[in-house]
């Protein structure tokens, strides 16, 4: 008797709650977003002070960054899983709680092991944004899905656009314990606004949690991020490096083959294998790629002195306040991407975002010379990221069952997590290894810093270009087809019951 209820609302996307509800559920699911993705930027700002502040050393310290990634891509994918079984509102709210929590234990901490504790617990609520899209899938009407999906994905550049200036500001101006405060601040709100006006979704996905599979995918993640973001420290042809690549690239595929035979999966493969999903989590990673490069390479220039002839000499906060421009354009573009979607498809989107993204990269590289000209060039690719950013879930929720688009949209976001950390261990070897000597220092040479633009570039070219290789399909306004097709259970549903 449940089941033909949650079909139907799966296909309807629930029931219209009128403009103003829906309005504030995706503002309130917006802000969550914009709360998770600035608390990824909140230590920036922090990184060359931090082993002093906790008594530390420079390659401890950094495990501060390296503990909230690998928290990250290993949580969301399952909390995506969790939303789909257990309900997507409550594990967003157990997201959330976990975030502050993590926020208030580092704004206690004076050292390192209870600042990684925390950090850890903070990366772990990255699952917020794949959930929000879930959520909206089931609870808006098709009219509106498409524009909030496509603001909640672009959150993942806003906050982070909008954090650096703002914590960048607290750090110079207040003890540095008042960005982990606030950030608790902002989660505990989040928490209130979500019980108050965020409802569940009805949509379910009964079976029993994959344990197995969990830690299989954790372990080969562990082992692949770990080696992509602490090579450049231990030594890519060092022992421990290349260990960790050998045991990944033994993991992933016996953790695969698990998949495939369980009948309650965390990631169903089969629906991932399909084309238009594959190749769309495949633009991801080189789209995450492209996006991170400017934000290695841009903030470094601007920081630059300018006795190096070059660099434009600018402090942290102004470096921060040259980027945050790109955040405001990323939350204008996003309606637009999904009207572009609307008429077009979103794999018209996702090629456009990744030219314009590449077209930003080469303004950038002839447009080094002064403050406004980067702002016009950081623009540009955030428009193309914003472009790219929207089309993804939308192309993902196309071609994947209502009940399993928590953990697809989680292994999608996941797999732009892959090439942000990728590209930041491949941004940072280029500036490292071509460098010049100010004042008996080396810092990255012009040469470095235009080569980092140029491989942003290059990956954004290599996203339209595997773009192409999407099948070309129309959206349509319920998404039936793909709703109604069995999901995870063994006894496969049947598709009579009334719409």
């Amino acid at each position: 008797m449940a089941t033909a209820p949650r079909g139907a609302a799966t296909q309807h996307h629930g029931h219209d709650p009128g403009a103003g509800r829906t309005g504030v559920i995706v503002g309130v699911l917006a802000f969550c977003g914009i709360v998770v993705s600035l608390m990824q930027t909140l230590v920036v700002p922090l990184l060359t002070e931090l082993p002093d502040l906790l008594d530390t050393s420079a390659s401890n310290a950094s495990w501060v960054v390296t503990s909230t990634l690998l928290a990250g891509a290993v949580s969301t994918p399952v909390m995506g899983r969790l939303g789909d079984m257990y309900g997507k509102r409550r594990i967003l709210l157990l997201c959330l709680a976990v975030l502050t929590l993590g926020a208030v234990i580092c704004a206690l901490s004076n050292s390192l092991l209870p600042m990684l504790i925390g950090r850890v617990l903070q990366g772990a609520s990255f699952g917020v944004i794949a959930l929000g899209m879930s959520l909206m899938r089931d609870a808006l009407p098709p009219a509106r899905l498409g524009p909030s999906v496509a603001l909640m994905s672009a959150t993942l550049g806003i906050g982070g656009a909008v954090g650096l200036p703002v914590a960048a500001l607290v750090a110079q101006s207040a003890d540095w314990h008042a960005l982990f405060w606030g950030t608790a601040a902002l989660g505990a709100i989040d928490v209130v606004l979500v019980l108050l006006l965020v409802p569940e979704s009805g949509v379910r996905a009964p079976a029993r949690f994959d344990v197995l599979g969990t830690i299989g995918l954790s372990a080969g993640l562990l082992a692949l991020l770990l080696a992509i973001s602490k090579g450049a420290d231990w030594g890519w042809t060092s022992g421990v490096t290349l260990g960790l690549f050998a045991a990944t690239l033994v993991i992933l595929p016996l953790w695969g083959l698990g998949e495939l035979r369980t009948p309650h999966p965390l990631v169903d493969l089969r629906v991932s294998a399909q084309p238009q999903v594959l190749f769309t989590n495949l633009a991801s990673v080189v789209v995450g790629f492209s996006m991170y490069a400017q934000a290695l390479v841009i903030p470094q220039l601007l920081m630059l002195p300018e006795g190096s002839g070059y660099g434009l000499g600018r402090s942290m906060v102004v470096a921060g306040l040259v980027m945050a421009p790109s955040g405001l354009v990323m939350m204008v573009v996003s309606p637009l991407s999904a009207k572009l979607s609307a008429a077009y498809g979103p794999k018209a989107s996702l090629f456009l975002g990744s030219l314009l993204t590449a077209l930003g990269y080469v303004l950038a590289v002839f447009m080094l010379d002064a403050v406004w000209k980067i702002i016009i060039a950081v623009c540009v690719s955030a428009a193309g990221t914003a472009l790219a950013y929207a089309a993804m879930p939308a192309l993902i929720m196309q071609a994947v069952p209502a009940r399993q688009t928590g953990a697809a949209t989680g292994l999608n976001t996941l797999m732009r997590s892959i090439g942000t950390s990728t590209s930041a261990a491949v941004t940072s070897m280029i500036l490292a290894g071509m460098t010049t000597t100010y004042n008996g220092s080396a810092i990255p040479s012009l040469g470095g810093l235009k080569a980092g633009l140029w491989v942003g570039c290059a990956a954004a070219v290599a996203a339209a270009l595997v773009t192409t290789l999407i099948p070309g399909r129309r959206p349509t306004a319920s998404h039936g087809p793909a709703d109604d097709a069995p999901v995870l259970a063994p006894k496969p549903e049947t598709s009579t019951s009334p719409a």
